[in-house]
């Protein structure tokens, strides 16, 4: 089983920012490589939703919303099995929780393609 650790939520006023880090480990071996790791968020009575996500190989996947673009940032460091979620000028209908996700992990010679999410971290962001 792979543990994924976020940390960096709380709240914001609007216009603020906010760094969302999470950590990707395991118990029994440790971790070679990560395919995709990246950050999904849920609204209070919406469905789960994509942010961002980022391949090892650096490539970056942002949700197909203009209201993220330019004000989110996603960066991985491979190195600590890492990922990253810079968010600048947030916006109260960014107010979620926000979850790690990891998917194809290399571990112990084996491969593992199933996907693993994080308990996810609030953000909110209210004046």
């Amino acid at each position: 089983q792979v543990q994924l650790v976020e940390s960096g939520g709380g709240l914001v006023q609007p216009g603020g920012s906010l760094r969302l880090s999470c950590a990707a480990s395991k118990t029994i071996s440790s971790i070679a490589m990560i395919n995709v790791m990246g950050w999904y968020r849920q609204a209070p009575g919406k469905e789960r939703e994509l942010v961002a996500v980022e391949s090892r190989t650096g490539s970056t996947n942002y949700a197909d919303a203009d209201s993220l673009k330019g004000r989110f940032t996603v960066s991985r460091d491979n190195a600590k099995n890492t990922v990253y979620l810079q968010m600048n000028s947030l916006e109260p209908e960014d107010t979620a929780v926000y979850f790690c996700y990891a998917a194809g992990v290399t571990s112990g010679g084996v491969f593992d393609a199933s996907p693993y999410w994080g308990q996810g971290t609030q953000v909110t962001v209210s004046s």
